[in-house]
């Protein structure tokens, strides 16, 4: 529903319009959709439950990772229930608090994400490059306070961005996407969206998306560094096992995240978008768990002792 007032449209609800139009088509995307969503909760929720019982994994690597895991199931929580709900009842509506909220939690997480993926790479650095010192520059409080630091980081970065959208006034309800964000939002306003696409490259782009990325990027250089040095070829294979994993997470959630938010209003590609935001949204948070647990030793040992106890508990 929404008024008209001249050419602006007072919107009270949005009609998310990116799904497919066929019922062949989004039988599948609901069956595909659906069984990411299984994977994603059920990867995610054993990294967080074999960091919280292995006693051996209660470092501040682990815990930064089993917050990385709670992210991931919150991020891909705000979106996919409500995409199976409209592929399921074929209602495309969503009310215009609603959409709002949905836009505000995706970017808080995504911001929150990236600069945990930032600590991470300063906690490995710590690790690596520091480590007769690594327990007092990540002992528990810091990394919780530095987890802290992240969630508050992304809940201003989100509400920063939520407030310039709500101010804009919109032509158009339908929303060529699969759930609210910033792009397609712009796309419907009536007025020019300069300051939302400028504080979008400024605070989105450098402070959020650039400066943790170069961060990273300058804590790897020296942690690939550290590795050349050492002696031992099992030390280096373990080390460079764990920086991998990052690395890849890094290079996925970043890449995709850079193409769809650090660009110009007239670049937009909405059809492309949409590939973007389902591997940005969806897929990477499925990654995040299966990359760590095929490449960390220690995670596939204490998976591994999980399921034996578990099979153990079953037989008696």
């Amino acid at each position: 529903m929404s008024t008209a007032r001249g050419n602006v449209t007072e919107v009270l609800h949005f009609n998310i319009l990116g799904f497919p139009d066929t019922l062949e088509k989004r039988i599948v995307l609901f069956t595909l959709l659906l069984g990411i969503y299984v994977i994603t909760l059920s990867g995610n929720l054993l990294i967080i439950i074999i960091t919280k019982l292995d006693s051996s994994l209660q470092n501040p690597m682990y815990i930064l990772l089993g917050n990385l895991s709670l992210i991931d199931i919150c991020y891909i929580s705000v979106t996919v229930p409500h995409m199976l709900m409209t592929l399921a009842s074929n209602d495309t509506s969503i009310s215009f608090v609603g959409c709002m909220a949905q836009l505000f939690f995706v970017i808080f997480l995504e911001g929150a994400e990236c600069i945990l993926l930032a600590i991470m790479a300063y906690d490995r650095y710590a690790a690596i490059c520091k480590p007769l010192y690594y327990a007092i520059i990540m002992d528990r409080g810091v990394c919780y306070k530095l987890v802290l630091l992240a969630v508050l980081w992304g809940a201003l970065h989100s509400l920063l961005h939520t407030l310039l959208i709500v101010r804009l006034p919109f032509c158009d309800n339908g929303i060529n996407h699969l759930f609210c964000d910033i792009p397609p939002l712009l796309k419907l306003s009536c007025i020019d969206t300069y300051l939302n696409e400028t504080v979008l490259f400024a605070v989105s782009g450098v402070f959020v998306g650039l400066g943790p990325l170069l961060f990273i990027l300058i804590s790897y250089v020296q942690v690939v560094s550290a590795i050349f040095e050492m002696t031992s070829d099992v030390a280096r294979r373990k080390v460079f096992s764990t920086c991998a994993a990052h690395l890849i997470i890094v290079t996925t959630f970043y890449g995709t995240g850079s193409f769809n938010y650090v660009r110009p209003k007239s670049s937009y590609s909405l059809e492309r978008d949409k590939l973007a935001s389902v591997v940005y949204n969806v897929i990477t948070p499925m990654l995040n768990p299966i990359i760590y647990s095929l490449r960390n030793s220690e995670v596939k040992r204490s998976l591994r002792d999980v399921l034996r106890r578990y099979q153990f508990s079953r037989k008696r």
